[in-house]
């Protein structure tokens, strides 16, 4: 199943404050930091399912991916 990827706005702030902080130290590595969670979020539409389960909840939609450090959290709801 194919899924339609929707970022939230606090996402894209979570982002963006993530690349703001490492920058501050090491404008490459913020930028390898950000370059790894776009990509991961590109495959989401064809590999939605391939992260785990997240342990502190009960519910089978919330998975995540790791970014390095970084934890991509995400809620599958039908297609999107």
């Amino acid at each position: 199943m194919a899924y339609r990827v929707v970022w939230s706005l606090k996402a894209v702030e979570d982002v963006e404050a993530i690349a703001a902080y490492i920058a501050r130290d090491s404008p490459s590595y913020a930028a390898a930091v950000v370059q790894r969670i776009i990509s991961i979020t590109q495959k989401l539409p064809e590999n939605g399912t391939e992260g785990r389960l997240i342990p502190e909840f009960e519910e089978s939609t919330i998975i995540e991916q790791f970014a390095y450090s970084y934890r991509l959290i995400y809620r599958l709801e039908q297609e999107t």
